[in-house]
């Protein structure tokens, strides 16, 4: 993309555009200051927007526009997050949800509970470790 034109030189051709004799095309200004005359066209039409001579937005009514389009656009993707986050919260406090969960997760460790007393007796069965002779448990 062209380096675009400073702003005095955008000022001074609209200037010199506008107050040209009437015998003076569009054109002819253009190829003095060596720009197009579509280039010339659009900064006279934006130049009338921005002093009122036309409708339309103006350079800092769509600077406005587009950051609080972009502040919008985050705020959304933030309150989708929440909703996100508050339809899965809200899932895994439903009773029958909680105690689906606690009953697969408790069925998981009473299946491997004679397991685990297999190991702690294991542990537990070297003489002089573990539990004492007196405490009436069964040695095996």
């Amino acid at each position: 993309m062209p380096k675009p034109y400073p702003r005095e030189f955008r000022e001074d051709v609209i200037r010199v555009a506008r107050g040209r004799e009437p015998d003076v095309r569009l054109s002819q200004v253009a190829a003095d200051f060596g720009i197009s005359e579509s280039c010339l066209a659009n900064w006279l039409r934006a130049a009338d927007v921005e002093d009122g001579i036309k409708p339309g937005t103006t350079a800092a009514e769509n600077a406005e526009l587009k950051t609080a389009k972009r502040r919008i656009r985050l705020l959304e993707q933030e309150n989708e997050v929440l909703r996100r986050a508050a339809a899965y919260l809200s899932q895994a406090n439903l009773p029958g949800k909680s105690w689906a969960l606690l009953r697969s997760r408790g069925a998981a460790l009473l299946s491997k509970a004679p397991e685990m007393k297999r190991r702690r007796s294991r542990r537990h069965s070297g003489p002089g470790q573990g539990r004492s002779q007196g405490s009436g448990s069964r040695q095996r």
